[in-house]
């Protein structure tokens, strides 16, 4: 490795931070030398790891890839679920300058197959448990498998042990010359609910951008709770932000509902990220007295739910919320506890944030649009997708990264997301957010999942259907839920179709699958509105005048 002095000092362009504080080798081995001791890594079932061990467990990994002949640039891929042996993959594989490309563990067939081919990688490390669901793929340039947490036998490919890994006290080999901001440092493949994944390209600099903006209200001080999967861009970011920031996190396997705050109590965790349905199932769940017993103090709830006011009131902790994707990097953020029903916020700075119609062009306050997006820093954002050049020119067109999402922006610049560009309804002339729609029916007590989808209409256009998962214990009376949304919402947007199901699908990252409702359509078990004789008109507004 070059002498200290090369990874702290400043470069020639001031929105580059030096290497030591945004690329993860350099940021390791400078928080090992300046607090050793410091916890870094609190883990469900091992015990704790400080900036050393951290740092001790990265450069054995590190060595034992080196000897395996990974060298800097190559993909590697990572197949398992949280816990220490991934954290240490992920950072033993980028100590050396080499690109972290973790699958998601649902992963199978076609998809498990596209993400290999994709990916250009030689080298998977998996979990042993995962390894026979190879045999009916193919392997496109793998050359060698590295089973974890156990043997398996297969043929096909050479496949190592865990202890290929390296030893404790193991050192990898000198790099040539410093990890640089804008290399590559992973590969994340998104959950898209309609075609093949897309490998998301991440540098360094992207993963710091977007680190340091959507935590800016974290300190060292903080334990970042990681119950959301690695392969995920919420997890990295925050895993990221807090070795950034020279704090902790705090891996669990997943996140379960009724052992989530004996979890953040135990985990000593400060701050958290809740997704979609993790908001509802917590303020769903029954109140207790020590509700408020807890060290938890900031949460980022995307979306914010409409209980985002309650869930502050009966929890204590600070809610903040956002819009990001995983090519962006925290483009909007709000103000703490925000009090605008829907926002995701304003844009921050050191960014620039249009909304556009389908010629690019800019709309008016207001009026919907498709947000876009650039960042003022170099590498700011994702640079593309792996190996496929069509749709890294379609969404990065005209200059401007295009997020596929429908927003408003309001006189204070409040922006409000409304829908996916391609999951709108358009039903008898008027606009419908499927989003606005799962948001009332979820305000139901009784109601733990929604999705709202367009189908055809005799009439043309679409009519609204929405698919709903009950709360345990609990049934839905089609009925009484129409009457529950009538004074919540415009009568265009009141379903005429409501299907039940035990589960919604989804994509492994728990992303419903619209696209499979919307193939079922009207089903057997589908509960139509009109053939109820529930007929909802517009109300009648006379003019005084």
């Amino acid at each position: 490795m070059q002498p200290t002095e090369s990874v702290s000092a400043p470069f020639s362009d001031p929105r580059i931070p030096p290497r030591n504080q945004c690329v993860l080798r350099h940021i390791l081995d400078r928080s090992a030398d300046e607090f050793p001791e410091r916890e870094f890594a609190w883990f469900e079932n091992d015990d704790p790891w400080s900036y050393r061990r951290m740092q001790e467990e990265t450069q054995r990994t590190a060595a034992g890839l080196q000897k395996l002949g990974v060298n800097r640039g190559d993909r590697v891929l990572v197949w398992m679920p949280n816990g220490p042996l991934i954290l240490r993959c992920w950072f033993g594989i980028n100590y050396i300058g080499a690109v972290f490309v973790p699958i998601n563990i649902a992963y199978r067939g076609t998809l498990l197959e596209h993400v290999i081919r994709n990916s250009g990688a030689k080298v998977l490390i998996a979990h042993a448990q995962l390894i026979e669901r190879l045999d009916a793929v193919d392997l496109a340039g793998l050359e060698m498998i590295i089973s974890v947490d156990g043997t398996t036998d297969f043929d096909r490919l050479t496949v190592r042990g865990t202890d290929s890994l390296g030893a404790m006290g193991d050192m990898p080999e000198p790099l040539d010359q410093p990890v640089d901001p804008w290399d590559l440092q992973s590969i994340i493949y998104t959950s898209g609910t309609t075609g093949p994944s897309k490998g998301v390209l991440s540098s360094y600099l992207h993963l710091y951008t977007m680190t340091t903006s959507l935590q800016v209200m974290l300190t060292a001080e903080d334990r970042r709770l990681i119950s959301l999967p690695m392969f995920h861009a919420s997890a990295t970011n925050a895993i990221y932000g807090m070795l950034v920031k020279g704090g902790s996190i705090a891996i669990v396997d997943s996140f379960k509902t009724d052992r989530f705050w004996d979890t953040v109590r135990q985990a000593k965790a400060t701050s958290c990220t809740l997704l979609g349905a993790m908001t509802p199932f917590l303020i769903k769940a029954p109140e207790r007295p020590d509700d408020r017993d807890h060290p938890l103090k900031s949460a980022m709830m995307v979306p914010l739910s409409e209980d985002a006011g309650a869930f502050h009131e009966r929890f204590g902790v600070d809610i903040y919320t956002a819009f990001n994707m995983s090519e962006t990097s925290g483009q909007i953020l709000s103000e703490k506890n925000p009090t605008k029903a829907g926002t995701c916020g304003k844009a921050r700075p050191g960014t620039q944030v249009r909304l556009v119609d389908k010629n690019d062009c800019e709309v008016p306050v207001g009026t919907i649009g498709e947000m876009v997006i650039r960042d003022d820093r170099p590498w700011g954002l994702s640079h593309g997708y792996n190996n496929n050049p069509e749709a890294t020119a379609a969404a990065w067109r005209n200059g401007w990264f295009h997020t596929g999402d429908l927003f408003y922006r309001d006189e204070d610049g409040n922006y409000f997301f409304m829908d996916r560009a391609k999951d709108a309804i358009r039903r008898r002339g008027e606009n419908v957010s499927s989003f606005e729609v799962e948001n009332d029916v979820l305000a139901h007590p009784h109601i733990r999942e929604a999705a709202a989808i367009g189908v055809p209409s005799p009439l043309g256009e679409d009519e609204v259907m929405i698919v709903v998962s009950p709360t345990p214990e609990r049934v839905i009376d089609p009925v009484e839920l129409i009457e529950f949304l009538r004074p919540r919402m415009a009568h265009f947007m009141i379903p005429r179709y409501i299907r039940i199901m035990e589960a919604l699908p989804k994509t492994p990252t728990e992303k419903v699958q619209k696209h499979l409702l919307r193939q079922d359509g009207v089903t057997d078990d589908t509960w139509d509105r009109e053939q109820a004789g529930i007929r909802i008109t517009r109300d009648k507004i006379v003019s005084a005048t």
